[in-house]
């Protein structure tokens, strides 16, 4: 090993994206990981428990984030309102994100146990929402389904946006996608895109 240099956690994750594509996730091990970041395994070991983590590692802190954007909407609006404003605050942290956001998506899809593992993610959060609608003062079942609609627009608005070269920003993706769930709740029809 070299010098010392910064941003270890950033390489590791640089690293293990670049190898996930090049040879696969399964075929990465976390001894190659570090390799290719110029640090040891023991390092890579010190920021994450497995390499599944690398993509997975951030999840509790967007769940973190998306409840108190969510608990800290204006009182008084509406349970959509209220998860509109949370769905704004939670796309601009993907500002800057894309490419790692587009190689991350693309490495779940093309596996199943990944993809497991995101689908539980999306559950725990809509958990998470629903309880912060709950403790807002919606009652069930609108506090469930507010969570449940608020996780699929965020879903939708961003498979939209790592599937499109990132020249327009996930808020956008994730402002139509809501701004389709009102219409079809409306008894309307959504617009084309």
């Amino acid at each position: 090993m070299g010098r010392w240099k910064p941003d270890a956690r950033g390489r590791l994750e640089q690293a293990a994206m670049a190898l996930y594509s090049e040879r696969g996730f399964e075929q990465t091990t976390a001894a190659q990981i570090a390799e290719r970041a110029g640090l040891t395994e023991r390092t890579f070991f010190r920021h994450y428990a497995d390499k599944r983590e690398v993509l997975f590692g951030g999840a509790g802190a967007l769940e973190e984030f998306f409840v108190d954007a969510l608990a800290g909407a204006p009182a008084g609006v509406a349970p959509i309102d209220a998860m509109a404003v949370a769905l704004e605050s939670v796309a601009a942290l993907f500002l800057e994100r894309h490419e790692f956001a587009r190689q991350r998506q693309a490495v779940i899809t093309a596996n199943v146990e990944l993809r497991e593992r995101e689908l539980i993610k999306l559950a725990s959060l809509s958990a998470a929402l629903a309880g912060t609608l709950r403790r807002r003062g919606v009652e069930e079942p609108a506090a469930s389904l507010t969570a449940e609609a608020g996780i699929a627009v965020f879903k939708i608005g961003f498979e939209r946006w790592v599937g499109e070269d990132g020249a327009r920003e996930l808020g956008d993706h994730v402002s139509e996608a809501l701004a389709e769930l009102r219409a079809v709740a409306a008894g309307g029809r959504p617009q084309a895109r």
